[in-house]
């Protein structure tokens, strides 16, 4: 099969030949029709994850069912199907309990295993992770909700649990942030999108956000402040920096809750945060790591039906080779959506 290779750290991909996998017991290999090019694949990419080489990144895709491993019971061949970036075992009390998200021995496509800048990658515990995708939801809109589109529905459905009329201010507004935009309005919060790339604030408004804030120069707190008498209820960092995160939470009113969604890499894993607001203000912070295949269908009826679509995300789909020049440059890229590749291009 074609695959996206990667030799060393943070040095050039190269796109050749590399043997097929075959499938694990438990297991299914799915031709990949879509998978999405995410700042995560960067993060494998430049060292921040502890990945073996040679390797092949990426983790958010959907495609067709083209092997069955032994023991695979709910599955066949050429069922159209995708899958959470967090794959559990099927076997803990963890994804017993629907949580697979949190799994001890998780698996991840694109970081513990190889992932889906390839023709075909390997699906471990199928009947724990894969998800059906309806014959009305293409491939491409399928693969943006493996990490971004689904993280952000958990971040405000499942952790934030935000009610309609609510603040929600999304600092960010990449894949994940506009997810998040569009996922917020229509739950029919009042949402406010922080970004430092005006087109980016541009989509975010055409995807239902009340308010935009370009954060160049400006005091984000204080202006989440004004626009919503106090600070927002909701605060969701999207990016993954120690002042992104600190402008979110210094946005909150009182009791409020912040989710955080973007990776926050150090030196020494620890993130400093303004712990004195925290308190006094009897803040909640929350993470959210992904969602678990037995939380996609609430997600799945609200595309169906039309109130969510993570299509209009997609900014354009690439194949393998363009996509290896991309991924080294998504530190500094201000793309306003998400960029999906075809690995079956040339």
């Amino acid at each position: 099969m074609r695959a996206m290779i990667m030799d060393a750290l943070a040095q050039p991909l190269e796109v050749r030949e590399a043997p097929a996998p075959a499938a694990p017991a438990g297991g299914v290999v799915v031709e990949v029709h879509a998978t999405g090019l995410c700042k995560s694949d960067w993060h494998a990419w430049v060292g921040h994850d502890d990945v073996t080489l040679p390797h092949v990144p990426g983790h958010e895709f959907a495609g067709v069912v083209v092997e069955l491993g032994e023991g695979v019971h709910d599955w066949n061949l050429g069922d159209r199907v995708t899958v959470p970036f967090v794959m559990g075992c099927g076997e803990c009390e963890w994804c017993r309990g629907g949580n697979a998200q949190v799994c001890p021995r998780q698996e991840q496509p694109g970081f513990t295993q190889w992932g889906s800048f390839a023709e075909r990658v390997v699906v471990r515990a199928a009947d724990t992770n894969l998800v059906a995708v309806p014959d009305g939801v293409s491939f491409e809109a399928a693969a943006a909700l493996g990490c971004r589109f689904a993280t952000a529905f958990r971040a405000l459905t499942g952790r934030a649990r935000v009610r309609a009329g609510e603040w929600v201010t999304v600092v960010g507004a990449g894949g994940v942030g506009l997810s998040a935009v569009m996922i917020g309005a229509a739950l029919g919060a009042r949402v406010i999108a922080v970004d430092r790339t005006p087109a980016a604030l541009e989509v975010a408004r055409r995807l239902g956000a009340e308010h935009t804030i370009l954060a160049d120069g400006v005091d984000v707190p204080a202006s989440v402040s004004a626009l919503t008498d106090g600070g927002s209820h909701v605060s969701i960092d999207a990016v993954g920096s120690a002042q992104t995160a600190r402008d979110a939470v210094l946005g909150l009113r009182r009791r409020g809750r912040h989710v955080q969604i973007g990776l926050l890499p150090t030196a020494d894993g620890q993130t400093p945060m303004p712990m004195a607001r925290i308190i006094a203000w009897e803040l909640d912070l929350l993470g959210s790591h992904g969602m678990a295949a037995a939380d996609y269908p609430e997600m799945l009826d609200l595309i169906a039906r039309g109130a969510l679509r993570p299509q209009d995300l997609i900014e354009r789909v690439v194949g393998l080779g363009e996509a290896a020049e991309m991924l080294p440059r998504m530190d500094t890229a201000t793309p306003a959506g998400m960029t999906m590749i075809d690995p079956r291009r040339a």
